[in-house]
């Protein structure tokens, strides 16, 4: 005869949490009476502290030691779970289908493109409408640019809108290697091989557009070449190469880490350093320029820094009749080449003048 549980009434009040009688193979066992049981996971999780208030949480143990902790519904692994894994994602995304940046030396335009097309500079890539690829000023050059390497690919114009942040581009857009530099001395050297030669300095230029316009007066006014600092100064970008207009492929410029000391071998290689200042200077209509002359410009808030000034033989200025007070560093920098060349030209056709009084005679 099998035993049978006797059933047990609860007629405490005190105890209202005290849970039924189970029967387990003819034994009787009661829950216990003062914890109010919750629903959890199968992790388990320390309760030493009588204060906290378990939650249903994964099933990543997390330690708890601390009472003051209030744990919430988290990950299992939050640093390589499903969150890490979506970031990756996006940083992984094929780079085709991003704008070009900055730092990629984006050039566009059709003449841009195609003076270093001409020039034969490392390009990378060239995204060209199917117009313009066969066009006979293009189809020749991309043909030779493909022999040495570059990719070409024919897209549609809203692609290089895309590319070029809705930007001017023309139809044709490039994807140029990194600039390469020119040594300082390699530089002075290239410019003897013309009479009184001039090269530029741009001391601090940091806008891109500015130092671009400045190339491009520069290289077809006739100048040499430009000396640019290494730092707190903007270097030869895709901006510099797309406002320069081409001028770089026939532009020398070197960057140096030390400006002054740049002055100073410029100073022995035999050339004459003019600064443009506002203070402490003669017009510049007013001062004589001969010989190989190398013409500084200043940064386009603060002008010439005192280290640079001291470094300069003469100091000039461009005089100005109305109200404002300063000229950008770019217009600046056109007027004071054209009054070099100016000078240059006119001592030129007084020479060809004599000559020909000289034959006459």
């Amino acid at each position: 005869m099998q035993n049978q549980p006797r059933k047990i009434i609860n007629t405490s009040t005190s105890e209202p949490n005290r849970g039924k009688p189970i029967k387990i193979k003819g034994k009787r066992v009661v829950s216990n009476p003062t914890r109010n049981p919750r629903k959890i996971d199968s992790n388990p999780i320390s309760v030493a502290n009588p204060t906290r208030n378990p939650r249903k949480v994964d099933s990543n143990p997390i330690s708890v030691a601390s009472p003051t902790r209030n744990p919430r519904k988290v990950d299992s692994n939050p640093i390589s779970g499903n969150s890490r894994q979506r970031n990756s994602n996006f940083s992984e995304s094929p780079v085709s289908t991003q704008p070009i940046e900055e730092d990629n030396d984006l050039i566009y335009g059709r003449h841009p493109v195609l003076s270093a097309l001409q020039k034969q500079r490392n390009l990378n890539r060239i995204w060209i409408i199917t117009r313009l690829r066969y066009d006979p000023s293009f189809h020749h050059f991309l043909l030779q640019a493909k022999e040495n390497g570059t990719v070409i690919d024919e897209v549609e114009p809203k692609r290089l809108d895309y590319l070029t942040n809705g930007a001017n581009h023309q139809g044709v857009a490039a994807q140029t290697a990194p600039y390469a530099y020119i040594e300082l001395p390699d530089l002075i050297e290239q410019s003897k091989s013309v009479t009184d030669p001039v090269i530029v300095v741009a001391d601090g230029i940091t806008d891109p557009h500015n130092l671009g316009a400045i190339i491009r007066t520069a290289e077809a006014i006739g100048a040499q070449g430009l000396v640019i600092p290494q730092r707190r100064a903007s270097g030869i970008t895709s901006t510099v190469m797309k406002v320069s207009a081409g001028a770089l492929e026939n532009f020398a410029v070197a960057r140096v880490v030390n400006l002054s000391r740049a002055l100073d071998e410029l100073k022995e290689a035999g050339f004459w350093i003019y600064g443009t200042a506002t203070s402490g200077s003669e017009p510049v209509h007013t001062v004589n320029f001969k010989g190989p002359i190398v013409l500084v410009i200043g940064s386009e808030g603060e002008g010439l820094g005192m280290l640079t000034q001291r470094s300069c033989d003469f100091l000039v200025s461009i005089p100005l009749q109305g109200k404002t007070p300063s000229l950008n560093a770019s217009v600046a920098a056109g007027m004071a080449l054209y009054e070099v060349y100016r000078q240059r030209s006119l001592n030129t056709l007084y020479l060809d003048k004599l000559q020909k009084i000289s034959l006459k005679k």
